[in-house]
């Protein structure tokens, strides 16, 4: 029965005024305001500058951090237009910074091909910052305008100065607003540089200068005039190569270009990259599938005409060429058409032929010319085909017969009732004592637990025939229930919170450290799903009279001790490692849903992540003591 009292009409209807829905809803245009959303801002007037640079008309961007975290950007493009807009009747600077879907990219002729595709970039960093300015140099002339308090303009468009006819471009600076990004709104030099870096990766000959003004100046130039082929041999930096030779290929069909760069190692994961206009497409598209589908075309035609695959043997299949794979897919097109907000999937159609047939032309013809490149590929994937064939016997061992009958000699998972993988937990714990606490200290209803015995299998040196191979690693597929390599299915999680448990010493990180690489490598989309996290075990007890506190850190213990009153009586117990905690001490600090504290593993930037794994669990060894020793300063500040 309707509720009369309740009346819904014309009143209720509310109306945001031109930037106002961007202030009221800034997750809907920039995906978050925390970290991620923050430096979005920076891409989105960085994009406009590299959209220049596609267009023919920019060679150089600076990035500047200021010392109060302001962030300027400056390009030495055409210059934004300073007339007045028809529609308007404001400038074009002021319409372009205060007017959603306002700009040169919506078919004007401006921009033959753009990353920004919706217009609404500039107006919506504008929309959330404190202040924004931009000063434009066209045609001999200086213009400013100045907008504050999320882009009301102070002021009209006005000239300031002259300039040299030659010097042309636009420079913004702008403040994100506290009220906005109330988590922070300081920088990470990091992340700029990864994302800076990569553009210029992608636009061979765009120079990017990047400083940092906060504390004492840092500055940082890229510049590759190798474009992406730099780009592979970067990512195959400290790996045994197959061939000495990065492969590039490109190519243009009906105004679509596409370059394609790629190189074989010895290791056993595919690394394959793709970009459309400067996007990374994570999720790839019709231009990856298109390139992936030649490459397994190709070298098995070439395997065959060359009689090294027989008539009646098998074909190599997709997984069996990537192998050992480094590549680099980068789209330019003037209309792309993503699947989704996020820019993450091409779905024009017409690029997949166009890129097959790129691809393939340039592939035959590269192992036509090099053939003792083409048999040190070939044998790769053969190697890599024989290995699918064991993996696939032994892949059958995890396979669940029934319900869940998961034991072997050592242990066995025990099992929560609720079948409801929304609310199911499985803690994934180190050693049988502690596991034992583990299961006494549950809820039965929602928690299962697993327990491991001792370290698993690096699998960042081994294939996956020799992963399944593994007793404890087929027990967490077997667990997890989504099958693993070409079976894996990611509807069939059976818990949404896998949680690492382990003792907070050198070892217990040593193993978080080999599951974390488990799971990136071979079970990613669980990463990226976020249902990966790591328990946080006390690292003290604090007693004092009948009073005990459990806290995480040195600093927690610190503060607390001071918060005693004066010559209060207290011992500190530092835990020794889990299987020292009865099941009710595990429980109140570590599983109890209302009391413990989980870190929820996320994935930012997916070669970043890539590149720390091989570094700290590969083959080399100065790599590793390099890394250690570089970040050995932030690993002693850390919380932990």
């Amino acid at each position: 029965m309707k509720n009369n009292k309740e009346h819904y009409d014309s009143s209720d209807i509310q109306v945001l005024e031109g930037l106002e829905a961007v202030r009221k809803r800034p997750g809907m245009y920039i995906g978050s305001t925390g970290i991620r959303g923050l430096h979005h801002l920076v891409w989105e007037i960085v994009d406009n500058a590299v959209d220049e640079a596609l267009a023919g008309y920019c060679d150089d961007i600076e990035v500047i951090i200021g010392k109060d975290n302001v962030i300027t950007v400056k390009d030495d493009g055409r210059g934004i237009p300073v007339g007045i807009q028809e529609k308007t009747g404001k400038s074009a600077v002021e319409t372009i910074f205060t007017v959603l879907h306002a700009g040169g990219k919506f078919g004007g002729g401006g921009y033959k091909v753009s990353g920004g595709l919706h217009g609404v970039g500039a107006s919506v960093v504008n929309a959330l910052s404190s202040f924004l300015e931009v000063t434009v140099y066209k045609e001999g002339k200086v213009y400013y305008q100045r907008f504050e308090n999320g882009g009301f303009a102070v002021e009209p468009l006005k000239e300031i100065g002259e300039c040299s006819k030659d010097r042309t471009g636009t420079t913004v600076s702008f403040k994100p607003d506290s009220a906005i990004f109330e988590e922070t709104t300081t920088f990470d030099y990091d992340i700029l540089k990864t994302r800076i870096r990569e553009m210029a990766f992608l636009n061979k000959g765009l120079r990017f200068l990047l400083k940092d003004e906060r504390s004492e100046l840092k500055s940082e130039e890229f510049l590759y005039s190798g474009g992406i082929s730099e780009y592979v041999q970067m990512l195959n930096k400290n790996k045994t190569l197959i061939h000495d030779q990065v492969v590039y290929l490109e190519g243009k069909e009906d105004n679509i270009s596409l370059e394609i760069a790629f190189q074989y190692n010895d290791g056993y994961m595919s690394n394959s990259y793709s970009f459309v206009n400067n996007i990374n497409t994570h999720e790839g598209g019709t231009h990856d599938e298109g390139v992936k589908r030649a490459l397994t075309r190709v070298i098995n035609n070439y395997a065959r005409n060359n009689n090294i695959l027989k008539p009646n043997d098998d074909s190599l299949t997709g997984e069996d060429v990537r192998e050992g794979l480094t590549m680099i897919v980068s789209c330019k097109h003037p209309n792309p058409q993503f699947e989704g907000q996020t820019k993450t999937k091409l779905g024009n159609v017409e690029v997949r032929k166009i890129a097959d047939s790129i691809f393939a032309e340039g592939f035959e013809r590269f192992l036509l010319e090099n053939p003792d490149d083409a048999k040190k590929i070939i044998d790769k994937t053969l190697t890599a085909a024989r290995a699918r064939i064991a993996a696939k016997k032994a892949r059958e061992l995890t396979r669940r017969k029934g319900g869940l009958e998961l034991t072997n000699q050592w242990g066995k998972l025990t099992d929560c009732s609720s079948k409801d993988p929304s609310i199911s937990e499985l803690f994934i714990v180190e050693g049988d004592s502690a596991g034992g606490s583990a299961v006494g200290g549950r809820d039965s209803k929602t928690q299962a637990i697993l327990p491991l015995r001792g370290k698993i299998l690096n699998v960042e040196k081994a294939r996956l025939d020799k992963i399944l191979g593994n007793e404890e690693i087929r027990s967490m597929i077997t667990a997890f229930g989504t099958g693993i390599g070409e079976e894996f299915d990611i509807s069939k999680l059976r818990y949404h919170k896998i949680i690492i448990m382990t003792d907070a010493d050198v070892d217990g990180a040593h193993i978080r450290t080999l599951l974390l690489t488990l799971f990136y490598r071979f079970f990613k989309p669980i990463v990226e799903g976020g249902y990966i996290y790591i328990a946080q075990p006390p690292l003290y007890k604090i007693t004092h009279g009948k009073t005990f506190k459990y806290v995480l850190t040195d600093k927690e213990k610190d503060e607390y001790i001071a918060s005693l009153p004066e010559n209060t009586r207290y011992d500190v117990q530092r835990n020794k490692g889990l299987g020292e905690m009865n099941a009710e001490e595990l429980r109140i600090t570590t599983m109890d849903i209302e009391n413990r504290t989980l870190l929820k593993v996320t994935v930012e930037d997916a070669m970043a992540a890539d590149r720390i794994f091989e570094t700290l669990m590969g083959e080399e060894v100065e790599p590793r003591r390099e890394f250690i020793e570089q970040n050995a300063l932030y690993v002693q500040n850390l919380d932990i």
